[in-house]
Formats: C-alpha cells, structure tokens, sequence
C-alpha cells in the first residue's frame, strides 16, 4: 500500500468534506496529531477506526486503502490488491516481532544471570543481595511473559496432524512443552496433539 498516496487521499475528502485536522480528530476521539501523521504518509489509521474514518469522509474501506475512489469496473481488482497488501503487511509485523522477541529474550535472560551472579558472588550486605535477585526475578518474569505473548500472536502453530493454522491462547502456549518455536499443542480443529511448528503465513 501507498501511504502517501492514501494520506493525501485522506487530506483531500477531509477538505472536500469541510472539516479541519482538529474537526476530524473530535469526530474519531483521537488527537489531530495522528490524522496530521496519515496525511503526511508517517503512518496509517489504525483497524479499529477505519470504518468510522470512512463515514466521515463518505467513502469505502477499500477507497482509503486504494488512496483513490474505486470505481465498480476495478472495485474486485482493488479489493484484491489491498487484501494481498494487508496480509503482507500482517507477515512482515510478525516477522519483526519474532525477531523482537529473540532480542528480548536475549537481553532478559543475561540481565537476569549478571544480576544472579553478582548477588551469588560479590561481597555485599544480604539485603542487598535479596533485592537483587527479587529485581532479576520479577524482570526475567516480565521479559519472558512479554516474549511468550508475541509467540503466542505473531503468526500462526501449523497442526502436524490435519494442517490447521491457528492462534492458540496464551495458557495453552504458557504450558507447552517446546523445542524453540516448535510446541506440543492441541489442534481446535482435529482435537489431536502434536508437535506444531511456528509460521507466518495462513
């Protein structure tokens, strides 16, 4: 998708519709700062407000993603460009986050052996000692929660069994046995259990 071209699009009904940056931002209960970032191609309106975006400017869900009025000869055309583009978008998101989810995992657990070695091995008063393994305690648990949530939505577990894609909950993933991206999971779909491997695409 164009941002720029969507942003301008944006700007030009805003205009044609007589509201200004401030006017629309109060009609979406947002600040005139994110519909500035649309216009300028910085970014582009979040999911959850696009359908009320799009009354405002009297236009289609499938107009703004196209950054132009589709006309019905190349309506299905459109709608099948900006869906392609929408789940490119979604796998590159979740490629990112996987690879965010490694750094953080890294950088979690040698925070948390540096904060334990030191309390096992410098000299120190033991109060002190405590607080630092509470502190490397509660930061690895926050790192690693954070870690299991982006493996829990970035992309989907492919059943081994019946080839199903899903997102499992964050308790069943919590609990898993695993091998790296690779956990013991029980399909919605078969009901079986099996070694199912992380992927990105549906």
């Amino acid at each position: 998708m164009d941002q720029a071209k969507i942003g301008r699009f944006i700007a030009e009904r805003r205009k044609t519709a007589g509201l200004t940056q401030m006017q629309l931002a109060e009609k979406l209960s947002i600040t005139d700062r994110a519909v500035s970032k649309w216009e300028t191609g910085r970014s582009l309106p979040d999911s959850s407000i696009m359908l009320e975006l799009c009354k405002e400017l009297n236009i289609t869900v499938n107009d703004l993603l196209s950054g132009e009025v589709v006309t019905m000869e190349n309506n299905n055309k459109e709608t099948e460009k900006n869906l392609l583009a929408l789940v490119r978008e979604k796998e590159n998101a979740d490629k990112r986050l996987l690879n965010i989810e490694i750094v953080l995992g890294f950088i979690t657990s040698i925070f948390f052996m540096t904060l334990i070695f030191v309390a096992s091995f410098v000299e120190m008063q033991n109060w002190i000692r405590i607080l630092l393994i509470v502190v490397g305690m509660v930061l690895f648990a926050v790192g690693i929660g954070y870690c299991l949530k982006i493996e829990q939505t970035a992309g989907y577990y492919e059943c081994s069994e019946c080839g199903n894609k899903y997102v499992p909950s964050f308790k069943s993933v919590l609990f898993a046995m695993h091998l790296n991206r690779t956990r013991y999971l029980k399909c919605p779909e078969c009901g079986k259990r099996s070694w199912q491997k992380k992927v990105i695409r549906k």
